[in-house]
């Protein structure tokens, strides 16, 4: 067993005990030394965060939390923009993007860009303030386990950075149709995309565990000390990251209550299904228009391509590399990427054959799972123009039903990465020996000893 790497960046007293973590990058069981505040750890095989320390892990999130929440209620509540053409003015809202996909027929569009930009953004709001402030009582507000678990997995969901870019895209493009005044809300969504990244760098969601296991409010009775050597059928939960055995606790996180398995369930099955989904989503995507601009009664409709040849030829170079790269590239990035990394799962021979890119494509899986969100700008900035431009017959947007298609293959590809398990290509480099045979504890303790030397 490794310990793994510790990068110190302020110097202060240990705030955190040595504890038995599984890289959730390559499956390696490894010991995090005591740390600091403002410390780092990451795995010693590849190079994966294991867990980062701040000095006030609840208190700076709290308050930006709070800030996040403020802001929010101004973004839903007030005006976004203020349009005019041809002596009519047009006042809209946020709501008025999914209004006016419902209109169209486009309700699973609605849905998706009401979740992704209000629903799951407020339950994350929401639920991390009720964690925070409940943390801070004397007697503990019901569940506090269960709300933070579902206000963590929102994150996933909860795009607004996306959302502010979608509205910058937005904006220029709509520069050459009509007159464009910003509102509170154009400005209220910038501060809050910062204050949203600000309270999630500040927030140490493993010091939130760790207290919530303090004060009692657990799934199953903790053990008194936790444990540092690995057991036989030991699994790292994916939430709350618990090193625990599953089958003790009839298969659930004995801290946090969720399901427990030593790999993601049918990971390989999944994950190729919904690949193969979102290559058939694909092409009617692109295929089918996203939208229409109608002006003066006349108008064709326009594909993704399209619209990024329409901004060259307005010399909006920079935009259309944008667009290009959000609603073409990424999405055919991840595809490849997932298909590459489904094939290094049945790569065999020896650790040196197989593994040379092992940590190669744990980043690549990382950077899948983070990129796929920004495909979603697209969809958010026909969702505003539709919104927006809304002039008769003097000039009207109306989206098209390819919009459809490619935010099924956003929601698809994301739902692949987050089936897909990176420990798996580990496995198959035979770099995972307790995946095999388990040792026996002679060896385990030796392996264990000679690392902790060594380091």
């Amino acid at each position: 067993m490794l310990r793994a790497f510790a990068v110190q960046r302020d110097p202060g007293p240990l705030v955190t005990p040595p504890q038995l973590r599984e890289c959730p990058g390559c499956g390696l069981f490894q010991i995090v030394p005591a740390m600091a505040a403002n410390m780092r750890s990451d795995c010693g095989r590849c190079g994966t965060e294991l867990r980062a320390t701040r000095a006030d892990p609840t208190g700076h999130c709290l308050a930006l939390t709070f800030a996040s929440l403020v802001l929010f209620s101004v973004l839903w509540l007030s005006m976004l923009m203020k349009v005019s053409t041809a002596g009519i003015v047009h006042e809209t809202s946020l709501l008025s993007g999914p209004a006016e996909l419902v209109r169209h027929g486009l309700w699973p569009l609605a849905i998706a860009v009401a979740f992704t930009t209000a629903l799951a953004p407020l339950a994350k709001f929401a639920g991390t303030l009720y964690v925070l402030i409940g943390l801070r009582m004397r007697t503990l507000p019901p569940n506090l386990r269960g709300v933070f678990l579902i206000s963590r997995r929102m994150g996933t969901w909860a795009m607004l950075e996306v959302l502010l870019l979608g509205v910058f895209v937005a904006y220029t493009k709509l520069g050459d149709l009509v007159t464009i005044q910003l509102g509170p809300a154009v400005y209220a969504l910038g501060i809050l995309t910062v204050v949203v990244v600000w309270a999630e760098l500040s927030l140490d969601p493993q010091a939130v565990w760790e207290e919530i296991e303090r004060r009692g409010q657990t799934h199953a009775p903790m053990p008194a000390a936790a444990p540092l050597e690995y057991r036989p059928g030991a699994a790292s939960c994916e939430d709350c990251k618990l090193v625990c055995v599953p089958a003790e606790h009839d298969g659930r996180c004995p801290r946090c209550g969720a399901h427990v398995h030593e790999r993601k369930p049918d990971s390989l099955n999944r994950t190729l299904a919904l690949v193969i989904a979102g290559v058939i989503l694909y092409i009617p995507a692109n295929v089918y228009p996203v939208l229409t601009v109608i002006q003066l009664g006349s108008g064709e409709p326009s594909t993704i391509m399209g619209g990024v040849e329409e901004l060259v030829a307005s010399k909006m170079y920079p935009l259309a590399l944008l667009v290009f790269f959000a609603s073409v590239l990424v999405p055919l990035f991840k595809l490849i990427g997932l298909v590459s990394m489904i094939g290094a799962t049945s790569l065999t021979g020896t650790a040196e054959q197989a593994g040379v890119l092992l940590r190669q494509r744990t980043r690549l899986y990382f950077i899948v799972a983070w990129i796929g969100r920004w495909s979603m700008v697209d969809i958010f900035m026909e969702s505003l123009l539709g919104a927006l431009v809304q002039f008769g017959r003097a000039v009207t947007i109306e989206p098209g039903m390819g919009a459809l298609a490619f935010c099924a293959v956003v929601i698809v590809t994301i739902f692949a990465a987050e089936a897909f398990d990176p420990r798996l290509m580990w496995d198959a480099a035979a770099r995972n020996p307790h995946r095999k045979s388990l040792p026996s504890a002679a060896s385990r303790s030796d392996a264990r000893a000679a690392a902790v030397n060594s380091g």
